[in-house]
C-alpha cells in the first residue's frame, strides 16, 4: 500500500488537523511529571525519573506532544521546561482555528455561488405557476422533504393542518417536530392535528400533545380513514406517496389543496379530542370502537397486516383483537368470521304475479 500523502504540517491530506496529544485525557504519569516540571526552571529525564520513581521518557513525549513541555532555552537538547496551559492551548488550537477560518470562507463562497441562481429560480417558478405546470411536484428524498416542511412551516402565517395515521409517532420524529411546532404556535399560527386512536397509548406522543395543546394547538383522534398530509395556510399541501417511504407529493394546485382541506375537515368533525391521560372508561370506549372498525375491515376481506396498518397498530395486536372477535362469534377461521360479520342483504321482493306456497 502506498504511503499517505501529507501536507507540510504532517497531517494526511484531506484529513482534519487535530492538536496532537490533546484529543484525550493526560495519563496519571504525565500529570505527575507536569506538576514536577512547573516547580523548577528546567529538568532532564534522569532527574524526573529519580524524583518520581518511574521512567519519565514516555510522559515527557506525551507532554511535549500536548505542547505542555518545551526544550529549555540554552539548556541542551535533553533539558525541558514547563509551558503554561493557556500558551499550550493557543499552540495546539492554531491548526483548528485556521481550518475554521478556511471552512467559513468556503461556506461564504458556496453560498454566494448558489444565491447567484436565486433570480433565475424565482423567474422560472413564476413562469411555471402562470402556465399551470409544476403545481404538483414529487420529492423523493427524505432530507429534502424535511427541509421543505421546515421552510413551509417558517412561512406559515394562519393555519397548519396535519393528519398523521399510523398510531404513536416515533420519539425522534416528535423531537424534530416540537421546536418547529412551538415556534408556529408562539407566532399565533393556528394548528390542528388528527391522529389515530392508537396514538393515545403512546407516551411520547401524549407528552408531545400535552406540550403543544398548552400553547393552543388542537389535537383529535380517529379510528380509520386518515390520509397522511399537511396543509399550510390553505395554499400548499404535502401528501404521502403510496409505496414510496419518505417521499412526498407537494401540491400547489388550488383545487387539489381545497380537496385536501375538505377531507381534513370531514375527518375533524368525526374525530374525538386527544386526552393527555386515558381513563379506564375512555380506554374501553376506544377499544370497543377499534374492535368495531376491525369487524368492518375484516368483513371487507382485508388481510391482518393491512388492517393493522390502517389502524396504526402492530400486526400482533391486531391479530389478538381478531382472535377475540372470532371467539365471540364462534368462527373457526377469519374468513368465516368475515362472512358471519358481514351484513347480509335482505331477500329480494317477489316479482309481480309470483305467488309463494299456500293459498292465493
Amino acid at each position: 500500500m502506498p504511503a499517505e500523502e501529507t501536507g507540510s504540517s504532517g497531517t494526511p491530506s484531506g484529513a482534519t488537523p487535530r492538536a496532537a496529544g490533546v484529543s484525550g485525557e493526560l495519563s496519571p504519569a504525565a500529570r505527575r511529571l507536569y506538576a514536577y516540571a512547573v516547580e523548577r526552571h528546567a529538568f532532564d529525564a534522569d532527574e524526573a525519573t529519580r524524583a518520581l520513581g518511574v521512567r519519565a521518557a514516555a510522559a515527557i513525549t506525551e507532554l511535549a506532544a500536548a505542547h505542555l513541555l518545551q526544550r529549555a532555552p540554552g539548556g541542551g537538547p535533553d533539558r525541558w521546561s514547563a509551558v503554561a496551559p493557556r500558551a499550550a492551548a493557543a499552540r495546539a488550537l492554531a491548526p483548528l482555528a485556521l481550518l475554521v477560518r478556511e471552512t467559513h470562507d468556503e461556506m461564504d463562497r458556496l453560498r454566494g455561488r448558489l444565491e447567484a441562481l436565486v433570480p433565475a429560480y424565482e423567474a422560472g417558478t413564476a413562469h411555471r405557476d402562470l402556465s399551470g405546470a409544476g403545481r404538483l411536484e414529487l420529492v423523493t428524498d427524505l432530507g429534502a422533504v424535511r427541509g421543505l416542511i421546515a421552510e413551509l412551516a417558517a412561512a406559515c402565517e394562519r393555519e397548519l393542518l396535519t393528519s398523521q395515521p399510523g398510531g404513536g409517532r416515533p420519539p425522534e420524529t416528535l423531537e424534530e417536530s416540537i421546536g418547529r411546532d412551538e415556534s408556529l404556535l408562539t407566532r399565533g399560527v393556528r394548528m390542528r392535528t388528527i391522529y389515530q386512536h392508537t396514538a393515545r397509548y403512546s407516551r411520547p406522543t401524549a407528552a408531545y400533545v400535552e406540550r403543544v395543546t398548552a400553547l393552543g394547538a388542537q389535537v383529535r383522534t380517529l379510528g380509520d380513514g386518515l390520509m397522511r398530509m399537511l396543509v399550510f395556510d390553505g395554499r400548499t399541501g404535502l401528501m404521502s406517496v403510496p409505496d414510496r417511504s419518505g417521499a412526498a407529493l407537494v401540491v400547489r394546485e388550488p383545487s387539489v389543496v381545497h380537496f385536501m382541506t375538505s377531507a381534513f375537515e370531514r375527518s375533524w368533525l368525526g374525530a374525538e379530542p386527544f386526552p393527555t391521560s386515558v381513563s379506564p372508561e375512555a380506554a374501553r370506549s376506544i377499544s370497543d370502537e377499534l374492535r368495531q372498525t376491525i369487524v368492518r375491515l375484516l368483513s371487507e376481506g382485508l388481510e391482518d397486516k393491512v388492517i393493522a396498518r390502517r389502524l396504526g397498530m402492530s400486526e400482533r395486536t391486531c391479530q389478538r383483537h381478531i382472535a377475540e372477535i372470532m371467539r365471540a362469534v364462534g368462527a373457526k377461521s377469519r374468513f368465516q368470521a368475515g362472512y358471519l360479520l358481514s351484513p347480509h342483504p335482505a331477500p329480494a321482493p317477489a316479482p309481480p304475479g309470483w305467488y309463494g306456497p299456500g293459498p292465493p
